[in-house]
C-alpha cells in the first residue's frame, strides 16, 4: 500500500458505512470523506455489481452467519478490480497476511 505505483480502491457501499460511522460519533464528516476521496478510487455501484455482491453474499453466509451485505460488496470490489482487501474486518480473516498487516498499522494510525 504505501508502494506510489499501488492503487487503493474503496466501494461506493464503504464510503457510506464511514459517513454513517463518523456521523454518529459526531465527528469531522466532510474531513473523513475527503480522506478517503483523495486516498482512493471510489468504485461506483450499478445493478449488475449489486447482483454480484448479492451472490458472493448468499454464499458466504451458508458459512459466516454474520457476514453483512457490505462486506460482499468489498469483496465484489475487490474481484472487479483485481485486488487484495487489505482490512481489520475479522469477516476477512481467512486472509492472514493481509489481515494482521492492517490490525498492526490501524494501531498506530489517528483515528478521526
Amino acid at each position: 500500500m504505501e508502494d506510489k505505483n499501488n492503487e487503493t480502491y474503496t466501494c461506493a457501499v464503504t464510503v457510506a458505512e464511514v459517513v454513517s460511522k463518523v456521523a454518529r460519533e459526531g465527528k469531522e464528516l466532510e474531513r473523513a470523506y475527503d480522506i478517503l476521496a483523495s486516498n482512493s478510487r471510489i468504485v461506483e455501484v450499478d445493478e449488475e455489481f449489486s447482483k454480484e455482491a448479492g451472490l458472493l453474499h448468499g454464499e458466504t453466509r451458508k458459512k459466516v452467519k454474520d457476514f453483512c451485505l457490505a462486506d460482499a460488496y468489498v469483496q465484489a470490489t475487490a474481484r472487479k478490480t483485481k485486488s487484495v482487501i487489505l482490512t481489520g474486518d475479522i469477516h476477512f480473516r481467512d486472509n492472514r497476511k493481509h489481515f494482521s498487516y492492517c490490525k498492526r498499522k490501524l494501531q498506530h494510525q489517528t483515528i478521526l
